[in-house]
């Protein structure tokens, strides 16, 4: 009988974030994988490692993504990393890949799971906090009232358009373009907080006004609201 791999969102940083199937899950799988050259660089096996009993103890499969938009070269590591995998499920061995956040959310992990799930073996995705919705607990305010709409952004790409959206907006990984969306959102007059590692050892929580660092982390996020006289 073939194994099945599980995407585990291990959430945003808190271990005490993790989901009760999250634990339950890595914890009945052999095997886990990170998206990491291996598990000691891997953030999410840090945040699971919080909470899973005797996680050293399971083998690990580093599948790390090079740092790059080229689609041909990302394609090939996901083929080599679901060979990897696919050589455990054809063992019979349960897989649990920790990923950031919520698997669903520009995750690495979803490329892998297609073309696991494409080869015929079974997938399951367990879902896991996204690193917005614990940005905004932090905050203590909503991402969206009544009718707002509600934007999720991947800073690393084009956002000029993106800003100019109705409604809310979550700016994700935006440490690359930081010193750009602060001045941009003070033109807008626009009500925001950035959140840098939300969960993880570091955390911070600047307002547009605030002194804050040239350089942030990678995992940096902006929650972005309308002003309290352009909502409805």
């Amino acid at each position: 009988m073939k194994g099945t791999l599980y995407g585990v969102g291990v959430g945003p940083g808190d271990p005490r974030l993790m989901t009760y199937l999250a634990v339950e899950t890595i914890v009945k799988c052999p095997v886990i994988a990170v998206p990491a050259k291996g598990r000691e660089h891997a953030v999410s096996y840090r945040i699971a490692s919080g909470i899973v009993k005797d996680l050293d103890r399971k083998e690990c499969l580093n599948l790390s993504t090079p740092m790059t938009k080229d689609k041909r070269v990302l394609d090939e590591n996901y083929k080599a990393a679901a060979d990897q995998i696919t050589e455990q499920l054809d063992a019979g061995r349960d897989v649990a890949y920790l990923t950031l956040g919520d698997p669903t959310i520009y995750s690495t992990y979803i490329y892998i799971h297609r073309i696991v799930r494409e080869r015929g073996y079974e997938t399951r995705i367990v879902s896991g906090v996204p690193s917005f919705c614990a940005a905004a607990a932090k905050i203590s305010d909503s991402l969206a009232d009544r009718a707002e709409q509600l934007h999720i952004i991947p800073s690393t790409y084009d956002i000029e358009e993106a800003l100019t959206y109705p409604g809310s907006k979550v700016l994700m990984k935006a440490a690359s373009k930081l010193p750009y969306v602060k001045q941009t959102l003070r033109e807008k007059n626009v009500t925001a907080a950035i959140i840098e590692n939300c969960g993880l050892p570091g955390e911070r929580i600047y307002g547009l006004s605030d002194d804050m660092p040239k350089e942030a982390s990678y995992y940096t996020t902006v929650v972005v609201k309308e002003n309290e006289h352009d909502r409805d």
